[in-house]
């Protein structure tokens, strides 16, 4: 027999454990499925949360608000102090003319109450567009900041990185506490999958020692179990991938007007991704196999 033949046999065999399991069999996909929708969950938030994140770090701005009584040479002076930082990438100066003009355009409705204070509703200010910050130079960013903020003339210091920062740091928490949650549940994936592979072969024992008795190696007996773990993790992929599927189609409508729906949902997992998280359930369903026999003599009574 070779190897599409023996492949074909388990494929046959393993089908006919499902059947005769059917309902644990059922626990361990659901089981599995379950797990590997919360780990492409905890994919696809980080994957769409990441992509926003590094938007936001593209166009984030780095706003020095002046005080109304820094004359001409203060502003100088700071505005050479901002553009000798080893962040600041460029530097725009805005006139109060200037921010009016945005301030309308951002806020139309609002527009009659800058214009009823005058040219003065509006300070002067640096907006500089700053380069990326490594980890490392954020403790030395954060001095240079606050070292502006205290400088005479400077009425407010507007750092968008302080809270792309912060995000950061909550991304990074949701993708611990997601893969510990999706760690868990694979654990305990494998082990159902493990405990109805093994019910299985109580069902086939007496077959088993017929298949010893006339000579049938180790890997044609115990083929058919290791089929049944891979197609029930299989399954279970299947099933999470179909139940990603179902809720980015969910959440698709809403991208558009939802800033939540459009940072978490905007795009959806790669086929490869998709093909990989299946992919891992065979794998956690083929383990489950194996730490299954590795623990059964796969012996008839009274062999």
């Amino acid at each position: 027999m070779n190897f599409l033949q023996a492949a074909s046999y388990f494929l046959r065999e393993a089908v006919v454990g499902l059947a005769r399991s059917l309902r644990v069999s059922l626990l361990a996909i659901l089981t599995i499925a379950v797990s590997l929708f919360l780990s492409g969950m905890v994919l696809l938030v980080s994957k769409n949360l990441s992509r926003t994140v590094h938007e936001w770090r593209a166009e984030a701005r780095f706003v020095v608000y002046l005080a109304p009584e820094l004359d001409a040479a203060g502003r100088a002076v700071l505005r050479a102090e901002i553009e000798r930082g080893r962040w600041t990438e460029g530097l725009e100066e805005i006139t109060p003319e200037v921010a009016r003009v945005r301030f309308e355009r951002a806020f139309p409705s609002l527009a009659e109450l800058v214009a009823e204070r005058g040219s003065g509703a509006l300070p002067s200010s640096f907006e500089a567009v700053l380069k990326p910050i490594p980890a490392s130079d954020v403790a030395g960013f954060e001095a240079w900041v606050e070292d502006l903020r205290r400088r005479p003339g400077v009425a407010m210091v507007d750092a968008d990185q302080d809270w792309i920062s912060q995000i950061e740091t909550l991304l990074a928490l949701i993708r611990g506490l997601g893969l510990a949650l999706a760690t868990i549940l694979l654990g305990a994936s494998v082990f159902t999958i493990a405990s109805v592979v093994r019910l299985t072969s109580f069902l086939y024992r007496e077959e088993i020692g017929v298949m010893r008795l006339v000579g049938a190696t180790e890997f044609y007996i115990r083929g058919p179990f290791y089929f049944e773990g891979i197609l029930q993790g299989l399954l279970g992929g299947l099933i999470a991938a179909g139940a990603l599927g179902a809720s980015h189609l969910v959440l698709a409508p809403r991208v558009a007007s939802s800033l939540v729906a459009g940072s978490l949902a905007a795009t959806f997992l790669s086929p490869i991704e998709l093909v990989a998280l299946v992919l891992f359930g065979g794998i956690a369903g083929w383990t489950g196999a194996i730490v299954s026999l590795s623990r059964e003599s796969l012996e008839a009574p009274g062999g």
